[in-house]
């Protein structure tokens, strides 16, 4: 078992390198992204508009690309690096966690609850703050009922944490087919169906600011605790005899997941596959050592949505749901990954 751990600790420079080359491109794409939309901004705008925050540049652009830069075009872009990497990352956590390949952001129900919670909120006319709030506050109180249920549940921890997840999400799944059920089909019938496909689609920097703080508390833990992950992986009894707390290291994981994991559903909807495929495709370029794999997935994520984002929105003349493209691109990819030569865990 030790032998394993140290096999996971190779190639560290490789992963450092990697890690490093993927900043770079989330960078490039980031600015490729500004220049994108119905409105096209140059990249000698997108320079001047952002280094005069900081420099004293005369002004040579128009008021209005930097008007669509400020109030459109930044938020978008920045809400789709911020729920990309953090859904990547609550996969590979969760992956990591119950040594489950096919383990995603919602195998403790998160998804669902906070599906209900905008449902429920649309259902009652309130205002996209209002949507915003209920899902991330149902989707903590599923996973909250989920650890509650496990606690009751006879034998391992982990499976009843899974089973408690499966239940509880098939019963919010259930609340909210029977909210769509009731709903207005003129009005909020179609509000809750786009919610449900996943957008970004409005986002404003009160968005951004709102779910930044509880993604901060979820990915700070899991960056500086990613090195345990590498034991954890080995079972509770190789842990204990490495020093390492499993079931507090577990709980702490799962914490920080969830809390990732709400804030980037609850201000971008439903959006699939991400978590679940991302952190497969990290492990094929930088291994199964967290130190690297928990980075390469963050700043992957963050690359795989912004640029499924920029499809979305330029694609046709109406805006596709995220939703749609990551599973359209999402799913074969993975049976690629399956087909391939190794194992995909």
């Amino acid at each position: 078992m030790i032998t394993k751990v140290v096999n996971k600790m190779k190639h560290t420079d490789k992963g450092a390198y990697i890690v490093m080359n993927l900043g770079i491109l989330l960078l490039l794409a980031v600015f490729v992204s500004f220049q994108l939309g119905r409105y096209p901004i140059s990249a000698k705008e997108v320079f001047g508009i952002v280094f005069s925050k900081v420099l004293p540049i005369e002004k040579y652009w128009a008021d209005r690309p930097e008007f669509v830069f400020i109030n459109i075009r930044l938020p978008r872009v920045l809400l789709a690096c911020l729920v990309g990497c953090c859904l990547s990352t609550a996969g590979a956590a969760y992956q990591g966690v119950f040594q489950n390949p096919m383990a995603a952001p919602d195998i403790l129900g998160a998804s669902a609850g906070a599906a209900f919670g905008a449902a429920l909120a649309i259902l009652h006319h309130g205002s996209s703050t209002v949507i915003t709030l209920s899902a991330f506050c149902f989707s903590l109180l599923t996973v909250a009922i989920v650890f509650f249920i496990s606690k009751k549940a006879k034998g391992k921890a982990v499976i009843g944490l899974i089973l408690a997840g499966i239940m509880v999400k098939s019963l919010f799944s259930a609340g909210t087919s029977f909210i769509k059920l009731v709903a207005d089909p003129n009005d909020q019938l179609p509000a809750i169906t786009f919610w449900l496909l996943g957008s970004l689609a409005g986002a404003k920097l009160s968005t951004v600011a709102f779910a930044v703080v509880p993604m901060g508390i979820g990915l700070i833990p899991l960056l500086l605790i990613r090195w345990r992950l590498n034991i954890l992986t080995l079972g509770d009894d190789e842990a204990k005899t490495m020093g390492v707390n499993a079931r507090l290291i577990r709980l702490i994981v799962i914490i920080s997941a969830t809390f990732v994991t709400a804030a980037s559903v609850s201000v971008s909807g439903m959006i699939g596959w991400v978590g679940l495929v991302i952190p497969h495709l990290a492990r094929k370029l930088v291994g199964n050592n967290y130190n690297s794999l928990m980075p390469a997935s963050m700043l992957l994520g963050a690359i795989f949505l912004l640029v499924v984002d920029n499809f979305s929105r330029n694609l046709l003349t109406t805006e596709i749901p995220l939703g749609i493209i990551t599973a359209l691109v999402g799913a074969p990819f993975f049976i690629c990954l399956m087909t391939r030569k190794g194992d995909v865990y």
